[in-house]
């Protein structure tokens, strides 16, 4: 208790802008970890609810197919990919539902007056052509 009083150890207690500073980038860190935790377990959460059979679900390695059968216990999916291949995969590698996007069935209209893409523009045989009665040569400035 003597050391206290002598000021010994205020040199310990005292905070420099630089400690303070590092101290409240720790204090940011571990907020936004806690955050983007609570996010993924939202997010699992709902892919889990969403998956469900006779959806239509894409694996973490790339393979769309649609579920036919699900076991709770073995955590096993039955997968058909095509009509009449059936895959069996972990539960966990559901990577996401795929849902239909809206409006793919329709083409969109083509604007009248404009050329489709690789489509030849035939206006250069309604005009007629020019002639340039210059001759193309340079004469030089001897």
């Amino acid at each position: 208790m003597r050391l206290a009083h002598t000021g010994r150890y205020l040199n310990l207690m005292t905070f420099d802008p630089f400690t303070l500073i590092m101290l409240a980038v720790l204090a940011v860190l571990i907020f936004f970890m806690f955050r983007n935790s609570r996010k993924r377990q939202a997010e699992a959460k709902e892919l889990q609810s969403k998956v469900q059979v006779g959806a239509k679900v894409m694996t973490n390695f790339g393979v769309f197919g649609t579920i036919l059968s699900m076991d709770e216990e073995e955590n096993q999916v039955l997968l058909e990919t095509s009509p009449g291949t059936i895959l069996t995969v972990h539960r966990q590698t559901v990577a996401r539902v795929v849902e239909p996007a809206e409006g793919t069935d329709e083409e969109p209209a083509a604007v009248e007056g404009e050329p489709e893409f690789g489509e030849r523009v035939s206006d250069a045989a309604d005009e007629t052509p020019t002639t340039d009665e210059t001759p193309d040569t340079k004469k030089s400035d001897d």
